[in-house]
């Protein structure tokens, strides 16, 4: 194969990026894989204790993972290992299977990442990464505000110094730490506000420099000094990690029972749907920023193999991670190459600086915890979603709740179906307008009559409608009430014309609305006309037949042909004595008027 040849099969299997790499390319990629390695380090090992796992398993999990789903991913910034909502999602939903860090929990854990990847896998392959969008915004962001809770809440224990509780409820965890608030070490303490105050200090100073890595490195340095000065007065010191294991990740084949494939499908579909929406809301994020147009499909297919692949190599649950894609943007990064570099140079680090991370304390990783579950929760923005989207607020307050209280998948499916109801209530009911004249000008407007209160009077004979919104089975009860409202109306106008150009679509019980219409409108004596209906609604009257029982010369392209067709076949006594005179076919001097 040529070298031509050898670029377009990789640009193929790997994407558009594969013709840019050069000499300027890796560099800026190298530098930006770095700043990745540095950022991972303490979040790999903060992440796999929130997910009842070894801190080593966090770092493997930002290996692999990183360099298959960046390869074969769509993003060219995005970098995939363990999240935070990820950790305790796999948390939330294997600890009723077995106890946290214990072997029977890690081969749970492993086994759960690989059907997880499949899933995904699937969901690319068959091109159905559009469901993506079905997951609500709102319901994302209060499942993500409730995971940020329950970070903070199984934090404490270890910001505290106090002993784990025998639940691992949110509940049950909150009331042992009230029960054993005697028990608090001030060394714990002490570590964490030293995390806290060196973590917030550097990301208030700059926040592209490493902020977690620097309160991680203020944190070992005061757990030292206070280990020390412990030693020498024989008090208890603050607990630090101990020896990690090898520091590149090991293949091994998850070892579970079989039997509990069902159960564990169940538990893979629900933590699919939280980490697709995860990928996907972080990839268009990115993109946001980068210009970059995302594919779904294949970032899913890359998310999936990550996954699979990882699951074998002593990785658990991986996505794309905000925390580190954005840096990894604004740190120059080109190509995914940045985010193969990152996983590689994370393996220097960790075997050149095993002994230093093992004296990593554990209230420094929960200092770090209680910093991203205050920036997970984000303030801001629910006081903004509560005075500018009340119904939505609600749908994640209630997200919220349902995520600290229940299971987690649980949370998350309540939260979307909650956004469809929300989203069916809205469209069940679609606006129907009374339109009008605003004056007798020859620059007059149609407007909406109710708006106007100095709006010329309706013709007695002729109701003008805007139809705003699809006729659909949800909507047709309501619209057919509020025509058959309209018609029994004292002095109601038998002719209806309805301006449809914002019907965006109907189905058959929305053809039955109109078919219904039709007929009680030609009783009354009257008529049924529609002004500029949208091609997919003409369609669906054509199959249904309703449009040879209308008549296709009821059916007008613009509102001035409309009026002068219909005006002809209104009542002339009634047009008599009529005052209102609002088209201009009713003028003294128009032909039609009979004046």
């Amino acid at each position: 194969m040529t070298v031509a040849g050898r670029k377009a099969w990789l640009t193929r299997v790997f994407g558009d990026w594969v013709p840019e790499v050069g000499p300027a390319t890796l560099r800026a990629d190298l530098t930006a894989g770095l700043l990745g390695a540095l950022l991972v380090l303490p979040q790999g090992v903060a992440f796999a204790t929130l997910a009842g796992l070894p801190p080593q398993y966090g770092l493997y999990s930002a290996i692999v993972p990183c360099i298959v789903a960046a390869l074969f991913g769509s993003s060219r910034h995005v970098m995939s290992g363990p999240t935070n909502a990820n950790s305790l999602a796999l948390f939330a939903v294997l600890t009723p299977l077995a106890v946290a860090g214990s072997p029977g929990y890690i081969e749970l854990a492993l086994a759960v990442t690989v059907l997880v990847g499949l899933m995904q896998w699937l969901v690319g392959a068959l091109r159905l990464g559009s469901l993506a969008h079905f997951i609500s915004p709102s319901a994302l962001f209060g499942f993500t505000s409730g995971a940020a809770l329950l970070i903070a809440v199984h934090a404490l224990k270890d910001a505290l110094g106090l002993p784990a509780p025998a639940s691992h409820g949110a509940g049950a965890l909150l009331a042992s730490l009230a029960a054993n608030a005697d028990q608090i070490q001030i060394g714990a303490v002490l570590v964490t506000a030293v995390t806290l105050a060196a973590a917030l200090l550097v990301k208030r100073w700059d926040r592209r420099k490493p902020y977690m890595l620097a309160g991680l490195a203020a944190g070992a340095l005061a757990a030292a000094a206070f280990n020390a000065s412990s030693a020498l007065h024989g008090a208890a010191g603050v607990p630090v990690l101990g020896d990690l294991a090898q520091p590149w990740p090991p293949f091994h084949v998850p070892s579970v029972d079989w039997r509990a494939l069902p159960d564990l499908l169940s538990l893979a579909f629900a933590l699919t749907i939280v980490a697709l929406a995860q990928s996907i809301s972080i990839a268009k994020a990115v993109a946001a920023r980068s210009g970059q147009r995302i594919d779904a499909n294949r970032e899913f297919v890359g998310q999936g193999l990550s996954n699979v692949v990882g699951g074998f190599f002593s990785c658990y649950l991986s996505c794309g991670s905000l925390n580190r894609s954005i840096p990894n943007f604004e740190a120059g990064a080109r190509t995914p190459l940045a985010a193969v570099f990152s996983a590689l140079l994370l393996m220097v680090l960790v075997a050149l600086t095993g002994p230093l991370l093992a004296q990593i304390p554990h209230a420094a990783i929960a200092g770090l915890l209680l910093l991203v579950a205050w920036t997970l929760l984000d303030v801001p923005r629910w006081r903004q979603l509560i005075r500018t989207q009340p119904g939505e607020s609600a749908i994640a307050a209630a997200t919220l709740l349902a995520t600290v209280t229940i299971r987690m998948e649980v949370a998350i499916l309540l939260g979307t179906v909650l956004s469809l109801m929300a989203y069916l209530h809205r469209t069940s009911r679609p606006a129907m307008r009374t339109m009008g004249f605003d004056s007798r000008g020859l620059d007059r407007r149609f407007v909406v009559l109710e708006a106007q209160d100095d709006a010329l009077p309706e013709c007695p004979q002729l109701k003008l409608l805007r139809m705003e919104g699809s006729v659909y089975f949800g909507a047709a009860a309501h619209v057919a009430q509020r025509l058959q409202e309209l018609r029994a109306a004292p002095g109601a106008p038998r002719h209806l014309l309805v301006m449809a150009k914002s019907m965006n679509f109907i189905d058959l019980a929305g053809a039955q609305v109109w078919e219904d219409e039709l007929a009680a409108r030609r009783a009354m004596g009257g008529d049924l006309y529609f002004h500029r209906p949208r091609p997919e609604v003409l369609a669906m009257w054509r199959r249904t037949g309703f449009l040879d029982r209308l008549g296709a010369d009821h059916v007008f392209p613009d509102k001035a042909t409309a009026l002068h067709v219909i005006y002809a076949k209104l009542d002339r006594g009634v047009c008599a004595g009529c005052k209102a005179k609002v088209f201009w076919e009713c003028q003294p001097d128009s032909p039609q008027s009979g004046g």
